[in-house]
């Protein structure tokens, strides 16, 4: 332990927080107690308790990386200056590779998270994923408004509730062909890639401008 007291505080957080990780996946968080993190870490309980207070405490720290890690592959797929229907795609993908990569994170980014924040009985990571997430709801907002502009999408989008539905439509939609993909593929004939493909299609046709509209309006 004498070359880990000289580590930066921020190490020992980020190495328990990693090793909390792996137990939440293998165990879930109601059954994994702190004894089982501090065994997993190579700490004893009495030195996890210097670096988390409690479990929630460490809960916060890996929603707080679940946002970053979601913001990075947003950002990823908008600065491409592309068509909307591109640029959809592209966030489609990074949610996906997101999903693949990262499940544990995937689940923990839809959770509730706090918005009271007049309240002072709160942590640090919880304001600062507060706000990531706010970030990322404002790239999406110029993403559909950018859409709407250039007469890609329908311009009667109530851009607030439109966000939350987005979200909810592909997080779902990717949620489901993680957990169902033999199901799909039996039931169906599809492999996960087509449902993917097919039901984030169902989603952009919802808020884009088609041809059956234009021709409409034209009447």
């Amino acid at each position: 332990m004498g070359r880990r007291k000289k580590e930066p505080r921020s190490v020992h957080r980020e190495h328990i927080a990693s090793a909390a990780s792996k137990l939440f996946m293998e165990k879930g968080i109601g059954a994994t107690s702190m004894d089982d993190i501090a065994k997993a870490a190579g700490y004893s309980k009495a030195t996890l308790y210097v670096y988390f207070e409690n479990k929630e405490e460490i809960i916060g720290i890996l929603v707080l990386n679940s946002m970053k890690k979601l913001d990075d592959y947003i950002s990823s797929a908008l600065v491409r200056h592309e068509t909307t229907k591109a640029r959809y795609d592209y966030i489609c993908c990074g949610l996906v590779q997101y999903q693949e990569e990262f499940p544990f994170y995937f689940k923990m980014v839809l959770d509730k998270i706090n918005i009271d924040f007049e309240n002072c009985d709160y942590l640090p990571e919880e304001k600062e994923t507060y706000l990531i997430g706010e970030e990322i709801n404002q790239k999406i907002k110029l993403f559909l408004l950018s859409g709407m502009e250039q007469g890609d999408l329908r311009d009667d989008l109530e851009i607030m509730p439109a966000i939350f539905n987005f979200w909810g439509m592909l997080s779902g939609i990717i949620q489901l062909a993680s957990t169902k993909e033999e199901y799909i593929k039996k039931s169906m004939g599809l492999s996960k890639k087509q449902f993917l493909d097919y039901g984030f299609s169902l989603v952009y046709d919802s808020i884009a401008i088609t041809v059956e509209k234009i021709e409409r309006d034209l009447r």
